[in-house]
């Protein structure tokens, strides 16, 4: 790994130089006019109000940006929030919006400025010297795009020239295997659908989605201990619970709407408690927008009554504390256990119970952080509770040991009955409006049988039934030469990923790549020999197809499906929906299907026929999706059925992990998103909650910290990351900030500080990689940032 050229690793050369015609990955600019200041105000409220209108000028859109806002999330006619999963509120809650939601909905609203006559004055080595924020504020795509290497621009193509020439591509490789096709969890269920049937006919579970990165860990962990993939809670579980744990989650941001929920939970006595390495503005207090009382009168409710600052990677020590805690209770008061529950419907608790018994609490304190006292005093809020919800995020999941993690949760919840009744249960807290669905919906690198035998009969296809690549999966193949051909439908796969450097290079190594967007990104501009750029319909635009408008389901983070509608004309008249852009490309790569592709495209309605003949759950599709707010598709373990071996939820011994101690003079590194941004999008360099504006390449650090290193607040650092294998990776021109972390901890923007995560730097638990676990280290810069572009 050592270059002869400088003696340095080769990966970190690439972050220091990066290819010709880019800008060096993970270099930090830093703007004059950045600051950082204490944050005490409560979430949402005037700042978000205040957020909202600036949003709404600098859209250049205001009727529109209200108008949208007056029908986002309603079930007569709207359209779905394009942001995150957290469900619609029942009730029909007539500003049921957020702040987040709205940025989104208005970046997409924007005008299709990203045209022939855009791309034709700039070449993609001018482009690619764009920050990533510069690129998507172009506008909306408007017409299908191909790669020019004579020119380095991107030309027009018609739409049956495009299809043709990923047709020709998948018909000439030696094997459907060489090729693969990823999405995000923007995709409607129906489209989803759609491009797993093409693809599975073509003859790949090349599948590789946005879950491989975020949520699969909590995939394995659910389904192998209750049956199912998916967390049993809904809203009304959240409205009857008496003690709601938000685990590695930073609800203000991550899914701001929550707020309303943790705000009435904390009027009726409910415990909140947040378990995180960073004291986030939601755990404190907030002002519900919609509240116009409380806005008058600047009245804040609690959406804390506990913050537990665990160190990274510590959250499974710190619930088997808490079992602990539990079962040395038990032995003085048997009733704290749910002994009748454990009895009739688990597995394994007497394994479970010597398992905690023999784990020693010196072990439990060093491996989470946290003193056993407050430990006991956690285990005492959940002993005081009767029904305890414990939802979580990414900050449980991308780690090493996330599966082991999210299994110690369900233990937990077990112990008291807090599983399959009401108030209770586990509840997987998604990030992108569908990502669930996606998966639902059959975009799964590992299928089940049974689905791909339902598949077989009602579609007259013959799947494969081998796993297919995942997310990282992919890239090593692409990089290693063996997939030739990658289709992305959403998402910003370049900048989404771990280890870019690599990830752009295998990107590079393909002879064709497929980007269907909304928005110019960093995916169009790291792209194959041959690539091409598919411009779709948004969220927000109305869909008119050969049946009349169509609306698309997707299905939030609690399991409820609803139907949503376009509010607006499309940005340019040329472009086309997710689903006719993949029956375009089916009907090019498979001339002789028997599928009715075009038919499909014509009326959504007779996809979602099919579908209700393939999935479980979704029988009488069009009509319920049709009913106010949807359905809700059965879960079985919420009525206490579960799918495992044994017929019984599962209890697991998970080892604690022996990897907390990152080494002398070493911090853990937690990768984070800012308040003003959605997943890759950046809409402004301010992180309100958090108190930084105008600056995203910071590290936050424990102030104890910055002294034994001789830094002070702003000092430039530079930050260098040890690898599974033995790389490093080094990013320069970071500022160090204080924030209330523990000692030994650190974190950043992703997806600035992605480049830290090598290749190798996956859970042997779930393949996710970890980036919310980085050992770094972190030292005076040793040179001046680069400058501004």
């Amino acid at each position: 790994m050592t270059s002869p050229a400088d003696g340095r690793p080769d990966a970190e050369r690439r972050m220091l130089g990066g290819a010709p015609g880019e800008p060096a990955l993970g270099r930090g600019p830093a703007p004059d006019g950045y600051s950082r200041h204490d944050y005490h105000h409560p979430a949402a409220g005037w700042g978000a109000s205040r957020s909202v209108a600036h949003v709404l000028r600098r859209a250049g859109e205001p009727v529109e940006g209200l108008r949208a806002m007056l029908v986002m999330n309603h079930e007569d006619g709207g359209f779905d929030c394009p942001g995150c999963a957290w469900p619609d509120d029942p009730s029909g809650l007539r500003l049921d919006i957020c702040e987040n939601g709205i940025k989104h909905a208005t970046w997409e609203l924007a005008p299709a400025n990203a045209d022939r006559d855009f791309f034709a004055a700039h070449t993609v080595a001018e482009l690619s010297q764009w920050n990533d924020h510069d690129l998507e504020a172009v506008g909306r795509l408007a017409e299908p795009m191909s790669y020019d290497p004579g020119s380095d621009t991107y030309r027009p193509i018609s739409w049956e020239d495009a299809f043709a020439l990923v047709g020709e591509a998948l018909r000439g490789l030696d094997s459907p295997h060489r090729a693969a096709f990823y999405t995000s969890g923007r995709l409607g269920n129906e489209a989803t659908f759609l491009y797993q049937l093409w693809v599975r006919e073509y003859g790949t579970n090349n599948l590789p989605d946005c879950s491989n990165m975020c949520h699969e860990a909590s995939g394995r962990a659910l389904t192998a201990a209750i049956g199912t993939g998916k967390g049993t809670v809904d809203l009304n579980d959240w409205e009857q619970a008496d003690a709601i744990w938000l685990m590695g989650d930073n609800a203000a941001t991550n899914a701001p709407r929550m707020l309303t929920w943790l705000a009435e939970a904390d009027r009726r006595g409910a415990q909140l408690i947040h378990v995180n390495p960073l004291i986030e503005a939601a755990s404190r207090r907030t002002i519900v927008p919609h509240e116009f009382i409380d806005m008058a009168t600047f009245r804040t409710t609690r959406t804390g009554t506990m913050n537990v600052q665990v160190r990274i990677g510590g959250d499974l020590a710190l619930m088997r504390g808490v079992a602990k805690a539990v079962l040395e209770r038990a032995e003085q008061s048997p009733e704290v256990l749910d002994r009748d529950f454990i009895a009739r419907y688990t597995h394994g608790f007497e394994e479970y119970r010597a398992a905690v018994a023999a784990t020693p609490w010196a072990d439990l304190v060093s491996g989470s952080g946290v003193e056993e006292q407050a430990i006991r005093r956690l285990a005492d809020s959940y002993l005081s509770s009767e029904r305890v919800i414990i939802a979580w995020c990414l900050g449980l999941t991308q780690h090493e040991h996330g599966v082991d993690t999210i299994r110690e949760i369900v233990n937990v919840l077990m112990l008291r009955g807090n599983l399959g009744r009401e108030g209770a249960g586990p509840c997987p807290v998604r990030g992108h409006s569908n990502v669930q669905g996606n998966r639902t919906c059959g975009v799964d690198n590992r299928p089940g049988a049974a689905f791909l035998d339902r598949l077989a009969e009602v579609c007259g296809i013959d799947p494969p039934r081998e796993p297919g690549l995942g997310t990282v999966g992919t890239i090593e193949a692409m990089r290693r030469g063996e997939v030739k051909v990658f289709v992305a439908l959403g998402g910003n796969f370049a900048l989404a990923t771990p280890d870019q450097a690599y990830t752009f290079e295998a990107l590079r190594a393909c002879d064709l790549t497929v980007q269907v967007s909304t928005k110019l990104n960093r995916s169009h501009l790291v792209h194959g020999r041959r690539a091409l750029i598919l411009p779709c319909l948004a969220r927000t635009d109305e869909d008119h197809q050969a049946g009349g408008v169509q609306g698309v389901t997707v299905e939030d983070s609690m399991s409820m499906v609803h139907i949503s509608y376009g509010m607006k004309p499309p940005a340019s008249p040329h472009l086309r929906s997710e689903c006719a852009i993949i029956a375009g490309m089916a009907k090019a790569t498979l001339p002789g299907s028997r599928t009715p592709w075009q038919d499909y495209v014509d009326d959504y309605d007779r996809i979602r026929d099919t579908m209700a003949r393939v999935l479980d759950g979704f029988e009488d599709f069009n009509a319920r999706a049709r009913h106010p707010h949807g359905f809700r598709i059965r879960q079985l373990a919420r009525e206490r059925v579960f799918l495992t071996p044994s017929g019984r939820a599962e209890f697991a011994c998970p080892p604690l992990p022996g990897d907390t101690d990152p080494g002398e003079g070493r911090l853990l590194l937690t990768t984070v998103r800012s308040h003003d941004q959605f997943n890759t999008t950046i809409y402004s360099n301010d992180d309100r909650y958090r108190g930084v504006k105008g600056l995203r390449t910071i590290v936050f650090m424990n102030e104890g910290d910055m002294r034994e290193r001789g830094l002070g607040e702003f000092d430039l650092v530079d930050i260098t990351s040890f690898s599974k294998d033995g790389s490093r990776r080094t990013v320069h021109g970071y500022r160090a900030v204080r924030y209330e972390i523990p000692p030994g901890c650190a974190a950043g923007y992703m997806p600035e500080l992605n480049v830290l995560c090598g290749i190798a730097d996956v859970s042997t638990q779930s393949a996710q990689p970890v980036t919310k676990h980085l050992v770094v280290e972190v030292t005076p810069a040793r040179e001046a940032p680069a400058p501004a572009v």
